[in-house]
This record gives structure tokens, sequence and C-alpha cells, in this order.
């Protein structure tokens, strides 16, 4: 009613016509301002209410503080705490400069106060207080800098507010950045009956309503400088992403770390495989060799386009490689070292093989592959440098001659004579001289799938160890190999003892679950130095919240980000990041079906455009 009287109750007085007309002589400006919204309207609550301790705005709660005492020193970065709590807050710092001849009068004042107390306690013949005599020394020290203008004096206020949903959760933020500021003996009070000022001070409209200052000298104020956020921007390594809290690069070198390896958990469809292959596009320009196995042929286009090298296991498969193969010890290495350690892991490859062993047949297995390395003349006093190692059929030729071995042949012939022969029991074929190389095991039958992966595993290991050259390992869906006990330990072995050969391990894998329940799970996250936590499904977030020690902030964060999102860790630092890519990279590393297939189709197109050309 109260518009409508506006706009339609009055009439003008030189106006004859009737009522009607006093409606129609409205302007359509009148209607529309009167009507329109202005920008409080959109910006302000729906209500407000100030209480002595917190306002209520809307929906939310806000409370102000400000800081009433700080320590005797401050240290750098002793604010980034505060800055990079993961928290709806605000943040306001008022700087008034302090007039230094001001200054200088106030402090000869409080140094003649403090000389005359420290007089008057040795007249009476008390022992000497510490707390004075600091605070004269310092007292001293700063007014020689003043006066030497070395330093200058400000009037610093800091607030704070923080908002909530409810009074319980606007206690707990309360609580931690209590605490977090505490245990730097830094503390703050709710500005009380002053919420109204202090949320005003806290606006951005820089007016200090308040005016609750603490006097601090060039030196301690610098360490209050709020922008600050935790960062992995290096002089050299390569481009992981951008930091999604303050958007600085996320460049790191994994080579620069105690071990070279890490570990990636996402759920399927958000981004592992895609942030993976990045990082290999980029490693590839810093003359690292990488070596992938890959079992779902996600990593064919990529090879392709580097001019890789792409070998494919599987039972029709031309490539075979021999698991007796041995490598050329090394300068620091005995023949005898080599030898002993490749029969330990053919001990473990049969075990996995042939569906555990017994310790009488594991007994057995283990004499047979000396005997039959002995049958080729490799002794620990041999040149492996012009070996013809031994083959699986020649395994199973001695261990025939062995009593009681009638149960291990009859699991063994599969391996040699029946279906699965092509496999395995044929000459190594495959050379991983070359920049990038990918074992694709897709087409392998599962059951067969972790023995693959061990032998391919235990080849490249074979491989890495004839000389010493920067390498990455990147072994996708690793919860292959942690299925068996056998695989896992290899893999572990690998994370331990690959910084030794300039090999780091990239550990990468959608079921964090399964991956957990082995045994050697958490010790392979353990030596590893880069964990990326992409997107995560809710029935896994709670094991990795307690394998990585993540607070609720970074629980939700995982379990809302998009494709390409997560949190990044390098060594005692971690961010949130997001993986992004130039136009060309995202061309050659996509995993979508529907660019994968556009991609085709530009190719096969320009192939026929190509040969019309020709005609």
């Amino acid at each position: 009613m109260g518009i409508f009287n506006k706009l339609f109750g009055k009439k003008k007085k030189d106006e004859t016509k009737g009522a009607s007309a006093s409606v129609l002589s409205v302007l359509p400006e009148e209607i529309y301002e009167s009507a329109k919204l202005e920008l409080q309207d959109i910006v302000a609550p729906s209500a407000l209410k100030i209480e002595s301790k917190s306002i209520n705005l809307g929906d939310k709660i806000a409370r102000t503080f400000f800081i009433i005492s700080y320590p005797r020193f401050l240290s750098d970065n002793w604010f980034s705490p505060i800055i990079n709590l993961d928290k709806v807050f605000d943040v306001s710092i008022f700087i008034h400069p302090v007039d230094t001849s001001l200054a200088l009068r106030q402090f000869q004042k409080k140094v003649a106060e403090v000389q005359s107390q420290i007089n008057v306690r040795e007249g009476k013949g008390m022992v000497r207080d510490p707390m004075l005599d600091t605070a004269y020394q310092d007292l001293e020290g700063l007014r020689d800098n003043l006066i030497q203008a070395q330093q200058k004096m400000f009037d610093v206020s800091i607030y704070i507010t923080i908002y909530a949903d409810n009074d319980m959760e606007l206690y707990k933020v309360e609580n931690e950045i209590k605490s977090l500021l505490e245990s730097k003996m830094i503390y703050i009070k709710p500005a009380l009956f002053q919420q109204e000022e202090g949320f005003k001070s806290v606006m951005p409209l820089g007016n200090d309503l308040l005016n609750i200052h603490q006097k601090l000298n060039s030196e301690p104020l610098s360490s209050v400088f709020p922008f600050i956020s935790f960062d992995l921007t290096s002089e050299m390594g390569i481009l992981y992403g951008v930091n999604r809290h303050n958007s600085s690069l996320v460049i790191f070198d994994r080579f620069s770390l105690e071990n070279y390896n890490s570990v990636t958990f996402a759920k399927s469809g958000a981004g592992k495989s895609y942030a993976t292959k990045l990082e290999i596009l980029r490693s590839l320009m810093f003359d690292i060799d990488i070596i992938v196995i890959d079992p779902e042929r996600e990593y064919e286009y990529l090879s392709e386009a580097v001019g890789g090298r792409y070998f494919n296991i599987s039972l029709s498969s031309d490539h075979h490689i021999n698991p007796f193969d041995l490598p050329i010890p090394r300068e620091d290495e005995s023949a005898e070292d080599v030898l002993r350690s490749n029969i330990i892991n053919l001990v473990g490859l049969f075990r996995l093989m042939l569906g555990g062993l017994t310790p009488e047949e594991d007994s057995m297995v283990d004499r047979a592959i000396a005997e039959t390395y002995a049958m080729k003349d490799i002794t620990p006093e041999s040149d492996f440098s012009n070996i013809e190692p031994p083959l699986l059929s020649d395994f199973e030729m001695v261990l025939a001659g062995m009593e009681g071995s009638d149960s291990v042949m009859n699991r063994l012939v599969k391996y040699t004579k029946g279906s699965w022969s092509t496999f395995l029991n044929r000459p190594s074929n495959v050379d991983i001289n070359k920049k990038f190389v990918v074992f694709s095991i897709r087409d392998m039958e599962d059951e067969l799938k972790p023995v693959a992966m061990y032998i391919v595993m235990h080849y490249i290991w074979v491989t890495i160890r004839k000389n010493l050259k920067k390498r990455l390992l990147v072994v996708d869906e690793a919860w292959w190999m942690m299925k068996s006990e056998d695989t896992a330990s290899f893999l572990y072995s690998i994370a331990k003892r690959g910084r030794k050969y300039f090999l780091g391990l990239s550990t990468i894998t959608q079921d964090a679950a399964d991956f957990m329940k082995s045994p050697y799970g958490v010790p392979i996250i353990t030596n590893s130095s880069i964990q990326l936590l992409l997107k995560q499904s809710p029935t896994t977030i709670d094991i990795l919240q307690k394998t990585f020690n993540l607070t609720d902030e970074e629980k939700y964060l995982l379990l809302e980000s998009g494709v390409g999102e997560g949190i990044f860790f390098a060594g005692l630092k971690h961010v949130a990041i997001k993986t992004i890519s130039s136009y060309t990279e995202d061309q050659i590393i996509t995993s979508d079906p529907s660019q994968i297939l556009s991609i085709k189709k530009a190719k096969e197109d320009l192939k026929k455009l190509e040969e019309e050309g020709k005609q």
C-alpha cells in the first residue's frame, strides 16, 4: 500500500481529470525507480542482530577479535597458519606510523623508569631481576636503532572476524585460531560490546573504529605480511599445476628430495592418468627416461607422439621377456650378490606363478634355480657380459631330476608346454634403450596380469642397474601388484632401493582400499616423498584421512574437488592443486573417448586428403 500511495495516491494541483487519469499520469521511470533493487538490497543480509560477543548476519554468525599481546620475538611467517586456515574469516591490518621524535621521548621516559627500578633493587640488596635487565637492553637497543634511523615505530592493529553457521561451529573455529596463535605466545580477545565497530573495522573500507593498537618496530612488523600461502615454487623441476589458494605455480623437482618416489590416489575419472601423462611429457623435456607399465593401454598414443617404444605383452605377442636374464654387476657390486639377488626374485616369481609353495617346495625351487644357472656355467665367478641365460624349460629339466618335485612339475608344465608357454619360455627380445618405453598388459589374461607385471618390473629392474641414469618408473593401476604379497614385496623393494640407481617410482591406483590392505601399502607410501590425492569417493576417504592425517577440511576438499583437483604433498609441504595443460599437451595425453575419436577421425581425414593429393 505504501508504494501504491506513493505512486498513485496524489494528484497534481492543476489536474482536472478524474481518478483514472491520475493513474495514467505516472511516468514509467517512476515505476521502475520504485521497484528496482539497490546494491545494498543485494549485499545486505536479511536481518542483523548485534550482541555483546557476536553479530547475527542473516543465517551467519560473526565474531571479531583483536590481538592484545605479542612475544618478545616474532618469527617469520608466524601469520601463515592463520592465513592458510581453511575457514571463512576476514583479516584487517591497520598500520599507523609514529613520529620518531615522539617515540624517542617516550623511550627516554621508559628507560629511566626501568633504570630506576634496577637501581632501587640494587640499593635494597635484592637479587637482579632478569626480566628488568632484558627489558633495559631491549629498550636501549631499540632506542639506538631509532636514533640511527635503522628502525621506525608503528601503532599496529590486527582484527580477525570469523564466520559460522551456528554457535558450536563458531566456538570450534575460535578455539582453533586461539590455539594456533597462543602456541606462538600471541593472544587475542573478542571485542566485547564493540562487535559492530569491530565488524566495520574489518570491512574493506579502511576505517579503524576499534583503535586498539600495539607498538611494533619495522622488523617485527615485516613478519605480519599477510599475503602468505604454502607454495611449492622452485627454480628447478616441472610444472605440476596451479596452487588453488593463491594461483601460484606448483613447480617441483622430485629428484631434489630424499627419495624420488610418488603415489597417486584418485577415484575413476578423477584425472590421475591425465596428471601422470602430463608429468611424463614435461619430464621428457628434462632428459629423464620414462618407463611405464600400462594395464589399460592408455599410454599408446603418447608413446607414438614422442617417438617411444610400445610393447604389448600377451600370450600371442611377439615380445618376450626371459625371467632368467642377469644384469651386469656394477662397480660397487659383486657377481655373487647379483646372482643371489636374482635367485631370490625368481623364487618369488615361481611362488606367484605356482599359487604358493610349501617350505619344502620353496627350498627345492631355490636349489633348482641355482643348478639351472650352473648348468649354463653361470657361477659367482662368471663374466655376466658373455653368458647365455637359461630358459624356463631348462629349469623344468633340472627340477624333473629332483626327488619329490611332482607337485611343482604338474603346476609348472602349463608355462613350459601348455597354452602359457609362449609368454615365458622364450629368449628376451625387448630393447628398452629409448627415452620413453611402455609395457602394455591390457591383453594379458587377468589371471596372469600379476605375473606379467612382476616379470616386466623384474626385467626393468635388471636393465636399469646396468647404467646410472635419471629415470622414472610409472606403475599404473598398482592395486594389481598389491593383490599378491610377492608382487607387493617386490614393488616395495624397488621403492626402497630405487634411489641408489637414480630411479623414481610412481605408483598410481584408484583402489585405495585394496592398496592399504596389503602389508606393503603404507610402507610404500611412507617411502614416497611425493603424494598426489585427487577427487575421492566416500567409501575410501576415511582410509586416506587416517593414512595421510588429513583435516576435516582437506577431507571435504577431496570429496568436492573437480577433475584434476586435489592435494599435492611434497616433503613437509602440501598445497591444494589443480592440474593444467596447454592445448597441444591436452591433444597428446587426453583419455576422453570422444576426444580420442575426434583425433583419430582427423588423422584419417588428413590421410585421405594426402592420398587424393598424390592421385
